[in-house]
């Protein structure tokens, strides 16, 4: 069984001063409880209570468990009140005079927790939407060195390049803008003296970017080919411009409906994240925090916490924020064939070959 303590250490390396807490969101009307999200917060108090006695060993304070109502959506923001333990507290107030902070929810807040992070110097968090007990025995407990090693060998490939050029296994092709950004390490790594990204997920393993938006005037965007996703068996086939999906190709139900779903709010058809994930020990199972660090993906919606500038107020409403993965790990229907790094002198680096990664 997975050494919650040790993880922490290697993870995290608590230092004495400091306040950690450990967050979760809980169903309300209209938001109806599962039997995984009641055991992701009994793993909580169980997570909560390693952390405590590490807590004692090293001379840092634990809060009580820090839960607020669930958003309904991933990277939605958080509420205005939530609870320590029993009492009502300001969410924000609260989170913001904490140092170190570890989401188990059920919604993503990775969003709204790299906005905190932005704010208050001395805060970090880990954010595990979807985090499953069985994850202890497979990404959980992966050898965070490695990982490591390979998110830096791979950002290091990213450093200066203008374009990601993708082909999956449909034969379909596109081509990421990644000219003004810079790529971002879910690592494994969240020391309190960690410069650069403060907000990580658990499990890790990634390397990260968020391709060129278009926001600057007369420099378009060049991210543009198609995208294939396979959903319920259904072939569907997103038609990128500009960094955009402009449309949404299919002759099923899941095509009308993300066809729906990008008219109903036309800010969820921004590509917002493309991203290498390296963990070996990753299963993919339909789990998004784990599949994602299985291999490559890709994200449509809300950017402006990875980097980009797409956030909350360019959407219809909050209640329309989204910020979703489409995942092409082994193990998924639909492969990325090969994935080459474009650099402005025309030096390619394949990162990716025949479904199989070189780095």
């Amino acid at each position: 069984m997975l050494d919650v303590k040790r993880l922490m250490t290697d993870v995290f390396d608590p230092q004495p001063g400091e306040v950690a807490a450990v967050m979760v969101d809980v169903p309300h009307e209209g938001i109806p409880d599962t039997e995984a999200w009641q055991s992701r917060r009994e793993m909580a108090e169980r997570w909560r209570g390693a952390l405590a006695e590490l807590g004692r060993e090293r001379g840092f304070e634990v809060l009580p468990i820090l839960s607020f109502p669930a958003t309904g959506a991933n990277n939605a923001d958080l509420p205005a009140t939530g609870w320590l333990g029993e009492d009502a507290v300001d969410l924000h107030e609260r989170l913001s005079a904490s140092t170190l902070v570890i989401a188990m929810t059920q919604f993503s807040a990775t969003a709204p927790l790299a906005h905190v992070a932005r704010a208050a110097s001395d805060f970090r968090a880990a954010s595990m939407p979807g985090v499953e007990e069985r994850m202890e025995r497979t990404a959980l407990a992966a050898d965070y060195r490695k990982v490591a090693a390979r998110c830096r060998t791979i950002a290091d490939a990213l450093d200066g390049a203008v374009l990601c050029d993708v082909l999956f296994s449909t034969g379909h092709r596109c081509w990421f803008d990644l000219r003004h950004r810079r790529c971002e390490l879910d690592d494994g790594s969240l020391r309190r003296d960690k410069p650069g990204e403060r907000v990580i997920n658990l499990p890790s393993g990634e390397t990260f970017i968020v391709p060129y938006e278009g926001e600057f005037e007369d420099i378009p965007s060049w991210t543009a080919g198609t995208i294939p996703v396979i959903e319920g068996g259904e072939l569907v086939l997103f038609h990128v411009v500009s960094n955009t999906v402009v449309v949404v190709e299919g002759e099923g139900p899941a095509a009308d409906r993300y066809s729906a779903f990008f008219d109903e709010d036309p800010a969820r058809a921004n590509i917002a994240e493309v991203a290498f994930g390296v963990n070996d020990k990753a299963q993919v199972t339909g789990k998004v925090l784990e599949d994602e660090k299985a291999g490559f993906h890709w994200a449509f919606g809300r950017s402006d916490h990875l980097g980009g500038v797409v956030g909350v107020e360019d959407f219809t409403s909050p209640a329309t924020v989204v910020h979703q993965d489409v995942v092409y790990a082994r193990g998924n229907p639909i492969q990325v064939e090969r994935a080459e790094i474009v650099h402005p002198d025309g030096k390619r680096i394949t990162v990716i070959s025949n479904g199989e990664y070189l780095i």
